[in-house]
């Protein structure tokens, strides 16, 4: 099965606010959360977060990395629920507090509020207005440790750099849950699946095949889509992992082609893949931002010239 709402997913897990860039509520005696999604949806994530716990407080809020799209309600939802405690990688906590990666943040914020609007009826007038604030990382997290959040709920930390460095991955033995976002490619509404290796693509696959060791029957995508079903997890991370070698392959044909022009190859892919989906899809600013850096380092990577 594959989850494309908000609200209850699988074994008290929880879509809330926003199917596109959600927070992830996972339910118990001490609720967790996964991702901070749009800083302007902040309301509306806390409202749904709050429907499901009642009076219960979350515990931790955990961060995959520091993109806008992850994080952008942290200040927001922190405010909300006092002495919740955001977790991170040591590298987040380090690019979080540079004032270049807060202005991009906060400039992509802002862009964001119009492609609510228009794609999912939400008024201007009931997202929040302010930009993105600046947060501290208050548990800095490493490869291989477990968060006990209660006595019959963990969470271990995976790293899974290649999207971003900072990257993180969570997986619940438990309830077989992985939340690996970026990590594992995202699967748009047109069934494609982009590959997301922003800063390496060798460490993105090796990221990808590490996640395909865990036994996961839940995967939780940084947009869109919760993947319910082993084999339905297991189908996705495999078709991913191909995706990544046939984008990885094609930017090299197209740089030969462009005699290595990345401007020229960016437009032949963004008239394969963003052009041709009708949406909801994000804003043309962010997906370029994102391919000009896969194709630029793919470029460094893999491509010797003419």
């Amino acid at each position: 099965m594959i989850f494309d709402q908000t609200g209850h997913a699988a074994d008290r897990l929880y879509v809330a606010g926003l199917q596109w860039s959600p927070v992830y509520l996972l339910d118990g005696r001490k609720p967790v959360l996964f991702e901070a999604g749009f800083a302007c949806m902040g309301r509306h994530y806390v409202e749904a977060i709050k429907s499901v716990i009642k009076e219960k407080q979350p515990e931790v809020l955990f961060l995959t990395h520091v993109h806008w799209d992850h994080c952008g309600a942290t200040s927001y939802i922190r405010e909300s629920f006092p002495g919740i405690k955001v977790a991170a990688s040591g590298k987040a906590a380090s690019i979080i507090k540079r004032p270049n990666a807060q202005n991009l943040i906060k400039t992509l914020s802002g862009d964001v509020m119009s492609f609510v609007s228009e794609y999912y009826g939400i008024k201007k007038t009931d997202m929040l207005d302010d930009s993105f604030r600046p947060f501290n990382i208050d548990t800095v997290l490493e490869d291989g440790q477990t968060i006990e959040v209660d006595q019959d709920l963990s969470v271990r930390v995976i790293a899974t750099p290649g999207h971003t460095r900072d990257h993180l991955s969570y997986y619940i033995p438990e309830r077989k849950i992985l939340i690996a976002t970026e990590s594992g490619g995202v699967q748009d509404r047109t069934g494609t699946i982009v590959p997301e290796f922003l800063v390496d693509y060798d460490m993105y696959v090796s990221s990808l095949k590490r996640l395909m060791e865990f036994p996961a029957e839940i995967f939780c995508q940084g947009h869109h889509f919760v993947f319910v079903g082993r084999e339905e997890v297991s189908n996705f991370l495999t078709r991913s992992l191909s995706e990544a070698e046939y984008f990885k392959n094609r930017v090299i044909e197209l740089l030969r082609s462009e005699k290595g022009s990345i401007e020229e190859v960016a437009k032949k892919v963004k008239a394969e893949q963003y052009d041709r989906n009708p949406g909801p899809k994000q804003t043309e600013k962010a997906y370029l931002l994102n391919l000009r850096s896969r194709i630029t380092h793919l470029a460094e990577r893999f491509y010797n010239g003419p």
